[in-house]
């Protein structure tokens, strides 16, 4: 049984980098060293898993893109813009439609929002994870 357990989680744990590569992983490490200060606003409300009980990880690796903040059990990115993405319209839809692909759904912020009205974002992504665990998209 207990041989089990672990196979299980290793599973998961695979199955939530959907194919990520050892580059990918070194790269998010790096960011996870260097977040800019919303992240680290954002990170101080979602890490302990704070946003109804769920775990949120940070600069997490799916296929080969590193999103912001990730929750598997909702299969929900959280990305924080800033400055860097204006202009890259093209980029961001494409990692849109890279996450979409494992009906992944990700929802944005700007620096100011989260720097000006972080109770306002906080509540946005109660209220996606809330939707998503009770009518998940890709079944139970």
């Amino acid at each position: 049984m207990q041989y089990y357990k672990v196979w299980k989680m290793e599973e998961i744990e695979k199955s939530m980098y959907y194919g990520a590569k050892p580059a990918t992983f070194e790269a998010a490490r790096l960011l996870r060293k260097k977040m800019t200060h919303p992240e680290k606003l954002l990170w101080e409300k979602l890490k302990h898993k704070q946003i109804n009980g769920l775990r949120f990880r940070r600069q997490h690796p799916i296929d080969f893109f590193i999103a912001d903040f990730y929750c598997h059990a909702a299969k929900l990115v959280v990305e924080i813009d800033g400055e860097i993405h204006e202009g890259k319209k093209d980029y961001d839809d494409g990692r849109l439609a890279g996450m979409e692909k494992y009906l992944i759904r990700v929802i944005r912020f700007t620096n100011k929002e989260v720097e000006n009205n972080i109770e306002q974002v906080i509540n946005l992504i109660e209220d996606e994870t809330r939707s998503r665990i009770q009518s998940p998209p890709w079944g139970i």
